[in-house]
């Protein structure tokens, strides 16, 4: 039996996934929650297996709540299902420790297929945003494509903060931020932090 917890705070679509869930004898719903505040709680009483969550949530962004629910529940497995494919969602869920990403309008099926690959360990990612990830991590990627998120890592870097600092700063694990900061290397094809700092200035990024 597969213990899942649903976080999506349109009570609607909340409620769909709870009783179509339901209805599989491998799945067992032990909570339902519209924002991570309900959501907590019940993540460190009930200890779910699998935690389906959509980004979009009320007050603390979806992103942010990944490394709150992971540190209220280590072992629990994390699988976005979300409206927004968007490189910076994407790659911000996967660095920040979900283990499976899929877009709303899956079917049911592979929804319940993606809790099963996440549950036994292994990561699921809808073709669609498979191909995202693989096109970040190419080598020679335009350095214009660096997101938000990066442009912010890359002027503290830049402004001399450690990744401890950089973490503190952006309210981010440094986990995060050493794979922010990796992604940031790849694109502007350098090998050093110190030359990523000069050719961001010199290709005006900073």
């Amino acid at each position: 039996m597969i213990r899942i917890l649903v976080i999506d705070d349109h009570p609607v679509v909340r409620e769909g996934l709870v009783a179509s869930l339901e209805d599989d004898p491998e799945f067992q719903v032990v909570g339902a929650a519209g924002s991570l505040d309900e959501a907590l709680p019940q993540v460190t009483a009930r200890r779910p297996d699998v935690i389906l969550l959509d980004l979009e949530l009320p007050r603390v962004d979806g992103l942010s709540a990944i490394p709150l629910l992971a540190a209220a529940h280590p072992d629990a497995r994390l699988l976005i299902l979300t409206a927004y494919d968007t490189d910076e969602r994407v790659l911000g869920a996967i660095r920040g420790g979900a283990q499976g990403y899929l877009l709303k309008g899956a079917p049911l099926s592979e929804i319940a297929r993606a809790i099963r690959a996440v549950h036994a360990g292994e990561t699921y990612l809808q073709p669609r945003i498979a191909s995202k990830v693989v096109a970040a991590l190419a080598p020679g990627r335009k350095t214009g494509t660096l997101s938000r998120r990066e442009r912010e890592v890359l002027r503290l870097i830049a402004g001399g903060q450690s990744n401890k600092q950089i973490a503190r700063t952006l309210g981010i694990t440094e986990r995060t931020v050493k794979f922010h900061v990796a992604s940031i290397m790849n694109k502007l094809g350098a090998e050093t932090r110190a030359q990523a700092v000069a050719l961001a200035g010199r290709r005006g990024l900073l």
